[in-house]
């Protein structure tokens, strides 16, 4: 007779593990299909590989394996969120060996939903070469084309920081001579990222009073996090472990050590300076402007050193990624509010014939967004009553998000985290539910279309088929449909389980 142990294991495989298991397979097993690999790889060369990409039958069944694996993962994690979110999950323990039996057949799975990690390592090569990311594109780089790398991004200057800039010339140096390698370095890294995360997320929830276990199902587990930051490999992982970090670091009064991090963090990527200043009002032992005035500037100062010292060590200019925050927002994305509404706009005043740049409207509605996101983050700085300083990062990144001139979906796993340990209310967490589930279609319907268009008829197909796929996994059982429409009964990430002394608790003190 087997144990009551083993006999609970093998339940809680057969309910949790198998089902995530088997769609990240699925999933490894599309990207051979429609997976970015450089044409320069050898792996093209195999014929079972060359027919998967070529064919109209290898195609149409390496799509069918990304979107059915996307749906048993989306639906596997909605099983468990059922019972995390009534606290019948009982370890974090169980969530990680979960997170861990999911993510391993994705390991070597080639790149899918965005290409990248190929950039990260052609500016690598560019700086090996003794060209500056800040002042130059990929495309100075002999063989660039064939690296993997996105021709939209050709002549792009990097968009990120200095300690980034280092592990792309580290990750170049380690490996010269095949990005499909130096990919799988950049995986590496990504999910040492995810391990930080999975470091924070408890512990910040319990600062917060919310069920750690809860937290890290929506903060970890999330099928975003597997889709961008263990499959797409994307930087996004390092900076949001490190700012929870600053974090962490700040609510235990470790302020030197929170602003390091936190400085790192901007290194990675220039959003998280929004980090900085939430370490610095933590860091005031006194309510009035002027001890915030100076805990900003002993902060600011200490951040600015270390980031002088960076950029010196990388052989880049201090200031270089301001002029370069720029090159995201040459992309136009229908997600972003800002240039969706430019563009909306454009095409009605085209209509009417009052004007044919759309480019115009566009760029209004940019700086519109601009003007009001300065707005609402001075607000979040100089009015921090009755929010912790978690919570105001996580308003910080989704203003930078919603206001953004530019949207991808990784961009939300900014504040995902942060929101998660700080609890939300039954209503965000429908809404939180909803936007996951959307953004986790958004990403498979776009991997299904390998063309450059959306014009093609086979490519809208897909897309239709995708996005029915994933919304049958996410209605397909009563409970997993109450726990995106609506249950009174969660518990797990709700605020109301914290103590009125922790809501009442003013930023600086928190």
């Amino acid at each position: 007779m087997s144990s009551p142990n083993f006999a609970a294991a093998r339940a809680w495989f057969g309910l949790y593990g198998l089902p995530g298991f088997l769609g990240s397979c699925f999933m490894s097993l599309g990207s051979l299909g429609v997976g970015w690999f450089p044409l320069s790889a050898n792996v093209l060369r195999l014929p079972i590989v060359d027919y998967l990409q070529t064919s109209t039958l290898g195609l149409a069944l390496t799509r069918s394996f990304v979107v059915v694996g996307a749906a048993l993962l989306l639906q596997s994690w909605l099983v468990i969120g059922v019972d995390t979110l009534h606290e019948k999950t009982v370890s974090l323990r169980t969530l990680y060996v979960t997170m861990a039996i999911w993510i391993s057949p994705l390991l070597f799975s080639a790149p899918l939903f965005s290409r990248d990690v190929y950039s990260y390592y052609m500016q690598g090569r560019l700086q090996v070469d003794g060209h500056n990311p800040y002042e130059s594109g990929v495309s100075l780089v002999p063989g660039w084309f064939t690296s993997g790398v996105d021709p939209m991004w050709a002549d792009a200057k990097t968009p990120y920081g200095p300690v980034f800039l280092l592990l792309e010339k580290s990750v170049a140096q380690l490996v010269p001579s095949s990005p499909l390698v130096a990919a799988y370095v950049f995986r590496g890294i990504s999910i040492l990222g995810i391990i930080g995360i999975a470091w924070c997320v408890p512990r910040l929830a319990r600062h917060h009073g919310i069920n750690p276990v809860a937290a890290s199902w929506l903060a970890v587990l999330n099928p975003l996090v597997i889709m961008h930051l263990v499959v797409g490999a994307h930087n996004e992982s390092l900076m949001i472990a490190l700012s929870c970090l600053a974090l962490l670091w700040a609510s235990e009064k470790r302020f030197f050590l929170a602003t390091c991090a936190a400085t790192v963090a901007l290194g990675i990527k220039p959003v998280a300076i929004v980090v900085l200043p939430f370490v610095a009002l933590l860091a005031s032992t006194h309510s009035s402007t002027r001890a915030r005035m100076a805990s900003f500037a002993k902060v600011g100062g200490v951040a600015g050193i270390a980031l002088i010292a960076l950029s010196w060590v990388a052989h880049v200019g201090p200031l270089g990624w301001l002029n370069a925050l720029s090159s995201p927002g040459t992309v136009r994305s229908w997600i972003s509010p800002t240039t969706a509404m430019g563009m909306l706009s454009g095409l009605v005043l085209q209509l009417f014939g009052v004007t044919n740049q759309i480019d115009h409207t566009i760029a209004f509605f940019r700086v519109m967004g601009a003007l009001t996101l300065g707005v609402v983050l001075v607000a979040l700085v100089m009015w921090p009553t009755r929010r912790t300083a978690t919570r105001s990062v996580a308003y910080s990144f989704l203003a930078l998000v919603v206001l953004g001139p530019v949207v991808q979906p990784w961009y939300l796993l900014w504040s995902i985290p942060l929101l998660a340990v700080t609890g939300l209310s039954h209503q965000q967490m429908r809404y939180m539910m909803l936007v996951i589930c959307a953004f986790t279609i958004h990403g498979v319907a776009n991997s299904s279309a390998t063309a450059d268009t959306f014009i093609e008829f086979s490519d809208g197909l897909a897309m239709l088929l995708a996005a029915g796929t994933l919304s049958l996994a996410m209605f397909a059982s009563p409970r997993e449909r109450k726990l995106i429409l609506g249950d009174e009964g969660i518990t797990g990430l709700d605020p109301r389980a914290l103590t009125s002394q922790n809501q009442n608790t003013p930023l600086g003190m928190s």
